[in-house]
């Protein structure tokens, strides 16, 4: 990202740091469900999906946008990875980051202007991070993000998808949320393979609250429709 988009960034989520769970819980309170089903849910149709591809566990995740490392556990113990470095803009939010996995030698929590290591993640992972980044600096993301990953390495792109109406209701609710300009399936895969990326497949995920939450099992045989609050865009980096 270019230094001005950085720091406005930057400014923004500082702002937030301590009471970033609590704007969160306010917009996803109305699904019935908090942080970290959804959180459980995306690591686990990740996992899902790279076991259908025959992928073994990642050595090195990249987690852009990492906010307070609440994915860490789920990249270590779901996934299987070796070690998590996770990067944001807000420095805020690392220390606390920092301070919440001070014991756990496989997580590394870096600023983005800081940290690159060319061609040394198997996977990168972002959620939701997009939408806050400015238009015009998305295609500087999402160069910094392939430069870190390995040839052939994998990259999970979970962003909200604005088609669903629950989805731009919910953020609507939530504080940090007011300035965001999302980006549609279409427009996300058109950035990725701008960046050289390979699309692998999109799955759309979360269609329905936890109050028909009977019908979830639903959502694999409806995962290729554009009807979940997120989506994925699974994607590969060149060989």
């Amino acid at each position: 990202m270019s230094g001005t988009a950085g720091k406005a960034a930057d400014a923004e989520f500082d702002a937030y740091a301590a009471r970033y769970d609590e704007a969160l819980a306010a917009g996803l309170s109305v699904t019935g469900e908090d942080k970290d089903y959804y959180a459980r849910g995306r690591m686990r149709w990740l996992a899902g999906r790279l076991r259908a591809m025959g992928v073994a566990a990642p050595g090195t995740v990249l987690d852009f946008g990492c906010g307070l490392g609440g994915s860490t556990p789920l990249f270590l113990d779901m996934l299987g990875a070796r070690q998590v470095v996770g990067v944001d803009v807000s420095e805020g939010l690392l220390e606390r980051a920092r301070e919440a996995f001070a014991g756990e030698p496989r997580a590394r929590f870096k600023s983005i202007e800081s940290y690159e290591a060319p061609a040394t993640a198997d996977l990168a992972f972002v959620n939701g991070v997009f939408h806050h980044i400015p238009p015009a600096d998305r295609a500087g993301a999402l160069a910094y993000v392939r430069r870190t990953l390995k040839p052939g390495g994998l990259f999970a792109f979970w962003e909200n998808n604005p088609w669903n109406p629950g989805t731009r209701w919910i953020m609507s609710r939530v504080s940090f949320d007011a300035n965001a300009i999302t980006l549609t399936p279409p427009e996300a895969r058109r950035l990725l393979r701008a960046a050289g990326f390979a699309i692998v497949e999109t799955d759309f995920l979360f269609i329905f609250p936890r109050a028909l939450r009977l019908l979830r099992p639903l959502e694999l045989p409806l995962a290729r429709l554009p009807l979940g609050g997120q989506y994925m865009v699974l994607c590969r980096a060149p060989r």
